[in-house]
């Protein structure tokens, strides 16, 4: 028998060893086809030089996969009933730790520096992630400023249509901004269904992202900017004005006077926030905060 975790035989071999039952509340489907890991593996990139955190490693089946091509894996796991089966399923790999804990609540920059051994090597990241905190997870990440060069996900076919949107895509909004803000975001394929176990509802898709430099836009205030984009989408169908109007009342009686200057930088309140860019969105956020600070 291939000693591959990732094959149907092999996964439903070690779950009836520990008998393990998945919880749907953690969201837990288990990847059973090793040439989709390979193709995660050669979607973010990974080499010998790189340190990899890994985020909901199951049994072992793409942590076995990122040990073997990276430098080091540090893995979360949320579930203490995985870590006596991934002590056996990942026993011959000594580049592997296992954090006990929810990536949510852990300081993911302190731990980076505790669990690897070179932490100062290049970081990717790169996860399996449960449908129901991808987005948590993913904006966390990026908030939290971890210096992962890269962080490739499967995830939601649905999620990761959303998250590389352009503008004027009927996909495309605050999620799509709040993500290519920080990183260059290119969805790399669709896994389908039949590939877990248990077999989710839907497709999957996996979805790189590849940190900038320096944000897509120069912005003011982040916080402001953020509160911005997401009233923009609040109800699609409006207009931005409308959105903006319903989030900061106290523009009502400017409508003409803003209206006027925006035009003046090439901005129409009259469109819909889905055709906007984030340097569009950057450019009103900036005009916006500086006119409510004179109100």
């Amino acid at each position: 028998m291939t000693k591959e975790i990732a094959t149907p035989s092999k996964t439903s071999e070690i779950l009836k060893k520990y008998g393990f039952l998945f919880k749907k509340s953690l969201g837990q489907n288990f990847l059973i086809d090793t040439n989709i890991l390979n193709r995660i593996i050669e979607t973010a990139g990974i080499t010998k030089a790189d340190n990899t955190m890994e985020i909901g490693p199951g049994i072992g089946a793409l942590t076995e996969q990122l040990a073997k091509a990276a430098k080091q894996v540090v893995a979360f796991e949320i579930d203490q009933r995985l870590l006596p089966i991934l002590d056996d399923t990942l026993s011959a790999y000594p580049n592997v730790k296992i954090v006990h804990g929810d990536v949510l609540k852990a300081d993911v920059p302190k731990v980076i520096q505790a669990e690897f051994e070179t932490p100062d090597a290049p970081l990717k990241i790169v996860a399996n992630l449960p449908y129901y905190v991808t987005t948590p997870i993913i904006l966390q990440l990026l908030h939290a400023q971890v210096p992962a060069e890269s962080m490739t996900f499967m995830l939601q076919k649905e999620v990761a249509d959303r998250i590389s949107a352009v503008p004027g895509n009927k996909n495309y909004g605050s999620l799509s901004i709040a993500i290519q803000y920080y990183c260059e975001a290119s969805l790399a394929f669709i896994v389908p269904k039949t590939v877990f176990m248990p077999q989710p509802n839907v497709d999957s898709a996996v979805i790189h992202l590849k940190r900038r430099t320096q944000p897509a836009a120069q912005v003011d205030d982040e916080t402001f900017f953020f509160e911005v984009t997401r009233s923009a989408f609040a109800q699609r169908r409006k207009t931005l004005w409308n959105n903006l109007a319903s989030k900061f009342p106290q523009l009502k009686p400017d409508k003409e006077q803003l209206t006027s200057e925006l035009a003046q930088i090439g901005l129409d309140l009259s469109r819909r926030g889905e055709t906007y860019s984030i340097e569009e969105f950057a450019q009103l956020s900036n005009f916006l905060q500086k006119f409510l600070a004179k109100k």
